[in-house]
């Protein structure tokens, strides 16, 4: 739950289980293609395709290795505060 946080003016809202904070392609991967792919400003559905398909051809093999040790240490995190809100972080790296 979020207690004094106002998320909601009508009920409580539970904490889903399926956070972004745990899910690499949403706490990294997407905001990472998307600042990417729209620095081209593609004009069509094709050009967006074809700039998402090149630029996730040029995530290096380091950043991946780095966001999936951030992944692990949000895993322990979660573990730790058994299951309660994570810190907002970018992992040792």
């Amino acid at each position: 739950m979020f207690p004094q946080h106002v998320i909601s003016c009508f009920i409580d809202i539970p904490w889903l289980p399926r956070s972004p904070d745990l899910s690499v392609c949403d706490y990294f991967l997407w905001g990472y293609l998307k600042s990417k792919v729209y620095r081209n400003k593609p004009h069509n559905i094709q050009e967006l395709k074809d700039s998402i398909r090149q630029e996730i051809a040029t995530v290096e093999d380091e950043m991946l290795g780095r966001a999936m040790q951030n992944f692990e240490e949000r895993l322990q995190e979660c573990v730790q505060k058994e299951g309660r809100h994570l810190t907002y972080f970018f992992g040792s790296n």
